[in-house]
């Protein structure tokens, strides 16, 4: 899937402000993870807010779905980065298979 250039965040009308800035800002540091890369604790940090968020696991991989649709950009693999404790930067390399 290649990547999008106009796409919508995936949204859910429940939420208050404070938790859509927290949600668009984590899938806009994952846009910044296909670009040029985000130093981990900025993505730990904002990953974290999305998941006081959204604590449901099955939440969080129906929202990744609908990013990757939207967008053609899978969180999945910028967030997978974070169990190599070695990896510094989180950057996701466009049409990077899951290992």
């Amino acid at each position: 899937m290649s990547i999008k250039e106009t796409f919508s965040y995936p949204i859910d009308e429940r939420w208050n402000t404070a938790e859509l800035t927290d949600v668009i800002n984590f899938f806009a540091i994952v846009e910044k993870t296909y670009q040029e890369g985000v130093k981990r604790e900025k993505f730990v940090e904002s990953y974290r807010k999305f998941q006081v968020v959204v604590p449901n696991k099955s939440e969080e991989k129906r929202l990744f779905r609908e990013f990757l649709s939207n967008s053609g950009m899978e969180p999945f693999l910028a967030v997978k980065q974070l169990k190599d404790l070695n990896i510094k930067k989180i950057k996701v390399i466009e049409n990077e298979k899951y290992r």
